[in-house]
């Protein structure tokens, strides 16, 4: 009888280093799409994790425990597995086995990403905190900015491969530029 056990989804394909830039996977806890039905969600958020619910284009919340604006009256709550009481407020998803979360980080993650994202990611603009949904070259995907050199990128598990391609093609092509 077959052993099956999990894998990661870019597993074997990081952590890459090129130049001044890094790439790891980081398994982010649970992943928890709630959406909200009425006005309690934010309050049941806040009361059950400790966090806002997010502003658009914003996260709130630190590493273990972080609540990404994802849309219109939706969130991904990272980290801790959702407390029950939230599902009397809207839709609560467990997502977990559904992305692949890379950090992307070193003093030319901006460039890299200036590469791949057709969103303005210098820190100038996108400070820390702050969350968007748009794509890495031809994926969707979510960046959020979770340090001064640092991004969180989430995709589909399914396009984990691509995004390492994609990233190891930026990195060295901005690595090359001396």
């Amino acid at each position: 009888m077959a052993e099956l056990r999990p894998m990661a989804p870019a597993a074997e394909l990081l952590p890459l280093e090129i130049g001044d830039a890094k790439a790891e996977e980081i398994n982010p806890g649970h992943l928890t799409s709630l959406t909200a039905i009425g006005d309690g969600m934010g309050k049941a958020l806040e009361k059950a994790h400790g966090m806002a619910w997010p502003a658009p284009n914003r996260a709130a919340g630190k590493e273990g425990a972080r609540c990404l604006w994802f849309g219109l009256r939706e969130v991904l709550l990272i980290g801790p597995a959702p407390n029950k009481t939230l599902g009397r407020h809207g839709a609560v998803v467990d997502q977990s086995d559904a992305w692949c979360a890379v950090t992307l980080e070193g003093a030319a993650a901006e460039d890299v990403l200036a590469r791949l994202v057709p969103v303005d990611l210098r820190v100038a603009h996108f400070k820390r905190g702050h969350t968007v949904r748009s794509q890495v070259y031809h994926m969707n995907a979510s960046i959020t900015r979770v340090g001064q050199e640092k991004f969180m990128i989430l995709v589909f598990r399914s396009m984990a491969t691509t995004l390492v391609h994609d990233l190891k093609q930026a990195m060295a092509a901005v690595a090359s530029r001396g």
